[in-house]
């Protein structure tokens, strides 16, 4: 297993004057799987080519257990890419795509078919070695397209976006195996995807970039539960803020003085808390109760949405739909703000 170091890695691609990727630095420990996360352009998929040898930084490094690969040709550094289209030769059958690297290093055609037959089975598609890539579907070429990786041992595995393609029940099906495959193998997993879901689930930690800076390098609870500016905490699907100032303890603001939690940032901020964690009812919680009229009421299937408004403020909660059963838009409710659930970011 490998531990992969990026070190201020930048890069400005010929022709422009603003870096795609700005001083990247992360330490990928040893066997754990890794998200780069962001928006289209942020410069995700350019950090993985750096580190894959399809392309050279402006400055910086990438070291695989403290040793710098900068110089190694792509071959030579332990790395395979999955692509999100797959590149699966279309003229081969489905065990010889998964067993092509290992052809090309000579290895010995009965211990390809044995490793071939193995890989086969650890992707779950035991019976479909003779077809070929034209005769499977999306998340089938997806599993040969893994299979063709991981047959050749390497250290490092990059997967680019790899469920961009795929429907939504496929979707969740490919990241149960991909985890599972990852943990079992033990293999330093890199992945680029713009999905903070997929982050989420699949990831032991989520590297946020935005417009090619790293924005947080967290686990991925702590971008809900501490985001570090506001952006971030929007990414993640964050929508209350409100303005105020904070003396560590509590939160004054058209809100009224809220309670927050220990430690809490002290002078001029900005409050968040997610939709998620609004309770409502004077008999839900007894931490910073609120008066709020409803503005808006949308039913979403698995929870409904409410615009509350608060003196000056309007506020979002998503509830469960059974506890906005016989709620209309106009009624006055108690919401409440559990302590916990507050954040204050620097203004």
């Amino acid at each position: 297993m490998t531990t992969v170091n990026i070190d201020h890695l930048t890069k400005v691609y010929p022709g422009q004057t603003e870096p795609s990727l700005d001083d990247l630095s992360l330490e990928i420990r040893s066997g754990e799987l890794t998200a780069l996360l962001g928006p289209s352009g942020c410069g995700k998929t350019t950090t993985m080519k750096m580190i894959a040898g399809l392309l050279v930084p402006t400055a910086g490094d990438v070291l695989f257990d403290g040793r710098s690969i900068l110089h190694e040709k792509p071959e030579h550094r332990g790395v395979v890419m999955v692509f999100q289209n797959y590149l699966l030769f279309p003229y081969m059958s489905v065990a010889d795509n998964i067993g092509f690297g290992l052809k090309m290093r000579k290895i010995d055609k009965t211990e390809i078919d044995r490793r071939v037959s193995e890989m086969l089975e650890l992707v779950k598609l035991p019976d479909l070695g003779k077809r070929r890539p034209s005769e499977l579907s999306g998340g089938q070429q997806q599993r040969v397209a893994l299979a063709r990786a991981l047959i050749v041992q390497p250290n490092v595995l990059l997967l680019d976006e790899p469920l961009s393609n795929l429907d939504a029940h496929l979707r969740f099906e490919m990241r149960d195996l991909i985890r599972s495959l990852q943990q079992e193998i033990g293999i330093t997993t890199i992945f680029v995807t713009h999905d903070q879901e997929e982050a989420v689930v699949l990831a032991d930690k989520v590297a946020l970039i935005l417009d090619g800076r790293l924005k947080q390098f967290d686990v991925p609870e702590m971008f809900y539960q501490r985001p570090v500016d506001e952006a971030t905490t929007r990414f993640f699907g964050g929508q209350n803020f409100v303005q105020g100032t904070s003396d560590g303890a509590v939160f004054d603001s058209v809100l009224g003085k809220l309670k927050l939690p220990e430690g809490a940032y002290k002078g001029k901020g900005v409050l968040t808390f997610r939709p998620e964690n609004i309770r409502l009812g004077s008999n839900v919680g007894s931490e910073n109760k609120l008066s709020a009229k409803i503005s808006e009421r949308i039913y979403l299937g698995t929870h409904t949405r409410l615009k509350l408004q608060i003196a000056d403020t309007e506020i979002t909660a998503l509830v469960n739909p059974e506890a906005a059963n016989g709620l209309s838009v106009g009624d006055t409710i108690t919401a409440s703000l559990p302590i916990a659930a507050l954040w204050v970011l620097s203004a």
